[in-house]
């Protein structure tokens, strides 16, 4: 049971499961005792209100990195796209608005801290560590790599690494996420701590 978890959390657009859901607030609890979490690919944020509820119990801070401009297969024609995130005046995908009012109505604007920028521009600058980080952004493989790449240098020792979307079969999802998820096994940096579904959960050795 999460506690002040928010009535309409199922109607909040989103690609989370309910076990990957618990999962990540499981390990957010226990890692934001040490130090903030990043997410990278907040869209509207569904799993961005899990992290923050874990969070919140620890007074620690969520920083929800996200363009908002949506991953490759959000855009305009491909299968992901909702009309409804789509700034038609702009022609671009805009899912900032809808992620400020999910966050504001689950309370947790001051536990949450949005990153609206790219991934590698906002590594190249920053100085926190981090005890968790959860990667759902793009899922080509160069935008895979760079968050990778980018965050896990940033990643404390015996701190949380999150991957979703981890399909070995490439008819059943993109295989960028199963690719950084294998290279982080492979590496020697981490202790694998199993899957949930389609979420990949190591420790930071």
């Amino acid at each position: 049971m999460i506690p002040d978890l928010p009535g309409n959390i199922d109607d909040i657009k989103g690609f989370l499961a309910d076990d990957e859901a618990a999962a990540l607030y499981r390990h957010a609890a226990e890692a934001s005792q040490c130090g903030p979490v990043l997410e990278i690919g907040s869209y509207c944020g569904k799993s961005t209100i899990y992290l923050g509820l874990a969070c919140r119990q620890n007074n620690a801070t969520v920083f929800a990195l996200d363009h908002h401009r949506g991953s490759e297969e959000h855009q305009f024609g491909e299968y992901f796209h909702d009309p409804a995130l789509y700034d038609s005046g702009e022609g671009l995908m805009d899912t900032f608005r809808e992620f400020r009012r999910n966050i504001r109505e689950a309370n947790l604007d001051d536990t949450v801290v949005p990153v609206v920028a790219g991934s590698e521009a906002t590594a190249n600058q920053w100085q926190t560590p981090l005890a968790m980080v959860f990667i759902d952004g793009g899922h080509s493989l160069d935008a895979a790599l760079t968050d990778y790449r980018c965050w896990t240098a940033h990643l404390m020792r015996g701190g949380i690494l999150a991957i979703h979307d981890l399909f070995e079969d490439a008819h059943a999802g993109g295989q960028a996420p199963f690719a950084i998820y294998r290279m982080a096994l492979a590496s020697g940096l981490f202790a694998d701590l199993g899957r949930v579904n389609t979420l990949g959960l190591l420790r930071r050795l």
